[in-house]
């Protein structure tokens, strides 16, 4: 009687439970929301960490292209840039069935970002909370823990492939030595920080043949006689300070991204942290992506390739920078027209020419443009967290060419740099664009 009982209890049991529905958990992921949070919080850790923006762009660029090899393994509409990029070689990633492609995607990022980072523990607190989030969502664990093993196999390769960029050999090189040579760079005040990042031409590029191929025209040659272009460019500046609108002043500010901005109050010195200027155009790339519906495929290419750019930008612009060694306008003009003035903006620890503002968001523009079209309205919300309003654009180009200005509004960039500097992003990044490309039939084309 009781193996009876217990037989039609088993029987019960078993039918209730092949008809009880599974949970549809395709849905869980499908716009950039998830991929956008990871992003936003790999920004507040590289402001946490204080990262260059050369390191910062470098960071954006791998996390993503974690991300987007994860896309292109499962989308015959995406093409790997593995193979494409500088260095890499062609790989095929199989997932298995029980991959839910778009977690693997997100896993690979965190995975990927988080080992380019100092504060790991801020990213996988992040990474945990947004899986429980998932998880509560109906995706079963077996799935899970494929997905998240498939996106650290992807993972892995990306995070190979970033060891041998030169980076980690460059944290070694020597300083950069500042001489007393006329017309070179020398620190600013108020805290006379050492050049930043001095090697930053030696890193691997992802595309460009090398780091002078753009190389831009040079600044005008240096005098300290008034009737020279050298001394024009400079009271331009000097001249622009005192004369700026309010609107100029706001523009400067909006862009500022200085991550090593210093505050003096007394005989106290203090850092005040900020986004980085690749940081601004990721979050652009963000914004963009929401207001086009990408899905998540479609955000994790827009962040490869923004990100792809801005880390050709900086390699070329810093390349350029140390060639050039070019003394700073609030150097120039505390020596030669007026020791007292003080620029708008900070002066960043770094040489003159050219702008990095103009190079980067040349480059980000240009790259936005190819993807979405050049005229898109776009609502920049990338500093409201910094405290700052929200500014609004019909184009990218528009973005990118009042991003460069700021600098000189600013006054930390004589207006040579802002000029040489757009044309130098925009002229890379179309060479980026012939030599890879997302989209099969684009590369077949070419």
């Amino acid at each position: 009687m009781r193996t009876l009982k217990y037989m039609l209890i088993s029987g019960i049991l078993l039918i209730a439970s092949s008809c009880a529905k599974q949970v549809d958990y395709s849905q869980a992921i499908t716009d950039g929301q998830y991929i956008t949070e990871a992003q936003d919080k790999i920004t507040q850790v590289i402001i946490h960490d204080i990262f260059s923006p050369p390191v910062a762009a470098r960071i954006y660029t791998y996390a993503s292209l974690a991300a987007y090899e994860v896309a292109a393994s499962v989308d015959p509409n995406y093409l790997s840039l593995m193979g494409q990029l500088n260095g890499s070689e062609k790989v095929t990633f199989t997932p298995s069935e029980k991959v839910y492609p778009p977690l693997a995607s997100l896993a690979a990022y965190y995975y990927v970002g988080t080992g380019l980072i100092f504060s790991e523990d801020m990213m996988n607190e992040h990474r945990d909370a947004t899986f429980a989030t998932l998880k509560e969502k109906g995706i079963p664990e077996d799935v899970f823990e494929a997905s998240i093993a498939f996106g650290k196999e992807v993972g892995d390769v990306i995070k190979a492939y970033a060891s041998k960029d030169n980076y980690h050999q460059s944290r070694s090189y020597p300083k950069f030595t500042v001489t007393a040579d006329e017309g070179t760079w020398q620190p600013t005040p108020p805290a006379y920080m050492e050049a930043i990042e001095p090697h930053w031409s030696k890193i691997r590029t992802f595309v460009l043949d090398s780091a002078s191929q753009f190389r831009p025209l040079p600044p005008p040659p240096f005098s300290t006689d008034p009737k020279s272009e050298f001394f024009k460019v400079a009271k331009e500046v000097y001249d622009m300070d005192i004369s700026a609108t309010q609107e100029q002043k706001d523009i400067a500010l909006f862009w500022d991204c200085n991550p090593y901005k210093m505050n003096v109050k007394g005989h106290v010195m203090f850092a005040e942290k900020k986004i980085t200027p690749g940081g601004h155009w990721m979050s652009i790339a963000a914004i963009a992506s929401k207001a086009a519906g990408k899905d998540w495929k479609g955000i994790a290419e827009v962040f490869a390739m923004t990100g792809i750019s801005l880390n050709e930008a900086f390699i070329s612009c810093w390349d350029e920078k140390y060639r050039s060694n070019l003394i700073r306008p609030e150097t120039y003009i505390n020596q030669h027209i007026d020791e007292q003035w003080v620029p708008l903006l900070q002066t960043p620890p770094f040489p003159e020419h050219t702008s990095g503002h103009s190079v980067a968001s040349a480059a980000s523009a240009y790259t936005l443009a190819h993807l979405f079209g050049d005229e898109f309205h776009i609502v920049d919300s990338a500093e409201v967290a910094y405290g700052l309003p929200v500014r609004e654009y019909s184009s990218f180009t528009q973005a990118a060419e009042e991003a460069a200005l700021s600098r000189f509004y600013g006054g930390i960039h004589y207006r040579p740099a802002i000029e040489y500097g757009i044309t130098e992003g925009r002229d890379l990044a179309a060479f980026i664009w012939t030599k890879v490309d997302t989209k099969p039939k684009n590369v077949a084309s070419k």
